[in-house]
């Protein structure tokens, strides 16, 4: 009974390890099968070769499709270089006397004529030395008056021998002692009038105040600023270039001005190099003036655009162009076949949309329909 029960034990335990087995080599050659461990090899340049081809071979082109050529073009190309808008005709007027402030007419923005009154100062003294000067003339115009009719009668008496010659002297000397004072007195009121001329501040140049520096019942000093203002009708833009684009660069010159906040390009005119570089950051200061927009003020910033040599570019109508995700998609004619390629873009021109890879000059795009 011993044997009978061991014999038994053994067969069941070597079934299950045999199953187990043969189930492990099933799951085996499945793999290698599916590797293509039992297929036929094929090597690598011809599996490239196979895959280059299907990729050239694309899909055939339909009868009468329309298509377009990847055109080159010349661009102008230039170079910016950043600077302030300026005035050429600026001018700060300031107090000539030590006085104070009576009226103030000037205000910010203010657009004024030339002769237009700004500032009037307290000239109550001024012109009472006008008054003094006049009436010192008045007096030395007398004098002058009464010393030539003496000069005359000491003449005429001289003649008949009925005066000395010291007396004739003495009578011409009173007589230019007396115009030299008239002069002396004309020159004061003069001066008088000049001064009084500095109590009223006007506008030298047709423009526009900046600012005013004073107030109605301020005491000024002489030389102390009261008003600045400019010319409008003359602008400038002073901008800083590399010293390798001023070879571009001469007097006389005209250029085109892009002005950011009113997106406006205007020209002008080259009208100072200054001959000196700026020894950190190596640039010029460049002036360039002209007519420019009515709405275009002092401080603003603008971009001189310095031509350069033409750049070629290849262009393609932006109708052609599939977007897809990320990707902008293309369909080359080649050899009767539509191939689709992948391009970079970059620009949109007025002769159509830059292509930066993926295309070159002369090949054929397939228009889309109802493009």
């Amino acid at each position: 009974m011993t044997r009978a029960v061991v014999r038994v034990g053994r067969r069941g335990w070597l079934g299950p390890v045999a199953t187990a087995i043969a189930m492990c080599v099933a799951v085996v050659l499945l793999m290698l099968w599916l590797a293509g461990f039992f297929h036929e090899k094929i090597g690598a340049g011809e599996h490239d070769a196979r895959a280059g081809h299907a990729a050239r071979a694309g899909r055939a082109a339909p009868a009468g499709l329309k298509s377009v050529e990847v055109r080159e073009v010349r661009l102008p190309r230039s170079e910016g270089a950043t600077g302030t808008i300026q005035p050429v005709y600026q001018t700060a007027l300031a107090s000539k006397l030590l006085a104070r402030v009576r009226q103030i007419e000037a205000r910010a923005g203010q657009v004024v004529r030339t002769g237009d009154l700004l500032v009037q100062l307290d000239d109550a003294d001024l012109k009472a030395r006008v008054e003094q000067s006049s009436a010192a003339v008045d007096a030395a115009a007398a004098a002058r008056d009464q010393a030539r009719i003496e000069h005359e009668r000491i003449a005429g008496l001289r003649e008949q021998n009925a005066a000395s010659e010291i007396e004739l002297q003495r009578a011409e000397t009173a007589l230019k002692t007396a115009e030299a004072e008239l002069a002396r007195a004309i020159n004061a009121r003069r001066e008088a009038e000049t001064t009084l001329g500095y109590a009223t501040v006007r506008s030298p140049i047709d423009g526009i105040v900046v600012d005013k520096r004073v107030d109605a019942g301020d005491t000024v000093m002489p030389g102390q600023v009261l008003v600045t203002l400019y010319d409008p009708t003359r602008m400038q833009l002073v901008a800083r270039v590399r010293e390798s684009l001023t070879r571009h660069l001469k007097v006389g010159q005209t250029i085109d001005v892009r002005i950011d906040a009113l997106e406006r390009v205007c020209q002008g005119q080259v009208s100072e190099i200054v001959p000196e570089a700026e020894s950190v950051s190596r640039t010029f200061s460049v002036k360039v003036t002209g007519s420019c927009p009515p709405d275009v003020y002092s401080g603003m910033f603008a971009r001189l655009l310095i031509p350069l040599e033409e750049e070629r570019v290849l262009v393609i109508p932006a109708e052609v162009v599939r977007h897809v995700g990320q990707l902008d998609l293309v369909e080359v004619l080649e050899q009767g076949a539509l191939e689709r390629r992948v391009v970079q873009l970059g620009r949109t021109l007025e002769a159509g949309v830059e292509v930066l890879s993926g295309l070159r000059a002369g090949e054929r795009v397939a228009a889309r329909e109802g493009a």
